[in-house]
């Protein structure tokens, strides 16, 4: 994963905690920040093909709007053994980027919103921070509206 993000120009420092960061709440209390800046990286299915929706930790995915943002019909959430098969991550530590399947990436715009983000380093009590701007980049990340 930092292999990846530093082939497209950005350095990452991964942070690891002797307790959980799986859940965004977990997460905003060891780093000591707002649940807000926690990047939830959501792995859905649209047409058997994988989706990451990326958004605030205090907010919901809504699926038609994913749906729309991707141009489907409907998504639906991936099953946990689906979603480590398609990212290569276990759910509560899926990476916005540097996926074993090629997946979608849609970002909900408000973390645009955020000069700092956090997101899940690949395990369950790892996390690193990151510009929204570079994290969109670097995830190959379409923005939209998908959360509320």
């Amino acid at each position: 994963m930092r292999e990846y993000a530093a082939t497209r120009g950005v350095t990452i420092e991964v942070r690891r905690f002797g307790a959980t960061t799986r859940t965004a709440e977990d997460a905003a209390r060891e780093i000591g920040t707002d649940v807000a800046r926690i990047v939830k990286s959501l792995v859905f299915v649209a047409d058997e093909s994988p989706v990451i929706a990326l958004c605030s930790g205090g907010t919901r995915v809504d699926e038609a709007a994913l749906a729309r943002a991707v141009g489907v019909p409907a998504v639906r959430r991936a099953r946990p053994d689906e979603a480590k098969a398609l990212t290569g991550y276990a759910i509560g530590g899926v990476s916005p980027f540097a996926h074993v399947t090629a997946c979608t990436v849609v970002a909900d715009e408000a973390l645009l919103g955020f000069d700092v983000v956090w997101a899940a380093a690949g395990l369950p009590d790892a996390v690193f921070a990151i510009a929204p701007r570079d994290l969109m980049r670097v995830a190959d990340a379409k923005v939209a509206r998908i959360a509320g």
